[in-house]
């Protein structure tokens, strides 16, 4: 490195930080799809950072939105007041959101957002005298952060392992991967009756203990699993004929990543619920949000009467901050007036053909995809998780930055990408994924 770094003090979240003292990977800079490291080599950036950055890195128009909310409103408590750009942003929300999604409750990551849907699904059942319903369900390979309630909810077992002491009343369906699935671009057409598990669950625990249904409508986090053709409808259906609400989380699918604004309206499924968080504000400034269909707060609202109290009790510092709200809608004007979402569609042709030309590589056992992201699976090494992990370090070195999860590589380019970039980000998959000392 140019400069020593003391880096005795810093516990580094899900990293091995033993390995990382060893050999560490920093980054210093970044400008659009690129990463710079302290030594002035270039990265590029795979996976948008952790999905946060569409519009790409060092974007003046948020950091002058920034700069000018800090002089003017650094922050509001947003206990019993608040900051006039929270109401604009939650308008701005409401006109891209799906129809009658249009009540926004704000947080500061993806993780809190799923702590608070939870929250409003047991209130509202509570609200309509029904609070005996307060069971969860979701999915085995499912992420939805790591508070305690997406940790309950988590179906990636190292996630909850250590935890299980604290957790919710939680019930798992399958994940929907198969294997005739494999190499499948899009949506597999097999696999939509995995949905029915939901229905199993109803009548093995009584549809009326169950408060919501949680999922991600592409599981992102554990390698891009697209949802079968007809299981999101199909759980749609069935969480109606039950009364549950149905709560997509899409903090990583949220904001153009499936060519649409959220993956409920590319797949045409509308939830009760749904999170988001990270392109929210570009990654620029911690925020999330939670979109609550407008039914459900009329409920929870009547059902407060005329005490004056909070309707919900709930609500966190740095809810709807400032100076988050004025980078949000800093990168909500980004998004419109370079039509990203409508790039993120046009460019996923190109994005998943590329990926799909790695079919053959010995190292590559899988390969999915959908609009701006998709999964490789790797070839197991000698322990789960040990081939990604030194595949994430090598293509580092090689000059590309992806996210790992186990022994899967998730790509997620921003859509201010080139289609040069593209091929340049896949030449060095191709590079490292090709190499014979990886077994």
């Amino acid at each position: 490195m140019s400069a020593a770094i003391d880096m005795q003090h810093h516990w580094l979240p899900f990293t091995n930080n033993r390995l990382f003292g060893e050999s560490p990977q920093i980054f210093a800079r970044a400008e659009g799809v690129r990463y710079e490291t302290p030594d002035g080599a270039t990265i590029l950036d795979g996976s948008s950072g952790l999905f946060c950055t569409p519009a790409g890195h060092g974007r003046r128009e948020i950091a002058d939105a920034v700069h000018r909310q800090l002089l003017t409103l650094d922050y509001t408590p947003h206990f019993q007041r608040a900051a006039p750009n929270s109401f604009a942003l939650a308008t701005r929300l409401a006109a891209i959101l799906p129809a009658g999604l249009d009540r926004i409750f704000f947080a500061s990551s993806g993780s809190e957002a799923v702590d608070s849907a939870m929250k409003i699904c047991l209130t509202y059942h509570r609200a309509k005298g029904e609070g005996q319903r307060s069971r969860f369900v979701s999915r085995n390979w499912g992420y939805h952060g790591v508070n305690l309630g997406g940790t309950s909810l988590a179906g990636m077992v190292n996630n909850r392992r250590e935890f299980s002491g604290v957790t919710a009343d939680v019930v798992h369906m399958r994940q929907t991967w198969r294997e005739d699935q494999r190499y499948s671009p899009g949506q597999p057409e097999s696999g939509a009756e995995l949905a029915d598990d939901l229905e199993e669950i109803c009548r093995t625990y009584g549809a009326e203990t169950i408060a919501g249904v949680f999922v991600e409508p592409i599981a992102g986090s554990i390698g891009t699993v697209v949802p079968p053709k007809g299981y999101l409808e199909r759980l749609r259906a069935i969480c109606d004929r039950h009364g549950l609400l149905l709560v997509f989380d899409e903090v990583i699918t949220g904001f153009g990543r499936t060519g649409a604004p959220f993956a409920a309206q590319a797949f045409d499924v509308t939830p009760d619920l749904m999170t988001m968080a990270k392109a929210l504000t570009n990654g620029a400034i911690p925020m999330s949000a939670v979109a609550v269909r407008r039914e459900i707060q009329d409920t929870i609202f009547a059902a407060a009467g005329a005490v004056d109290r909070p309707e919900l009790f709930h609500g966190y510092t740095y809810s709807a901050h400032p100076v988050a709200c004025a980078a949000a809608l800093a990168t909500l004007d980004i998004y419109r007036d370079e039509a990203l979402f409508e790039r993120a569609a046009a460019l996923s042709p190109v994005f998943l053909d590329a990926i799909f030309g790695l079919r053959n590589l010995a190292q590559v056992t899988d390969l999915r995809g959908y609009g701006m992201m998709a999964g490789i699976q790797l070839k197991p090494g000698a322990a789960p998780g040990a081939k990604g992990s030194l595949v994430q370090r090598l293509l580092f070195d090689a000059g590309l930055h992806v996210k790992a999860t186990g022994d899967a590589l998730i790509v997620a380019p921003a859509f201010v990408a080139s289609e040069d970039e593209i091929a340049q980000m896949v030449a060095v998959l191709q590079q490292v994924l090709g190499r014979s000392d990886l077994d």
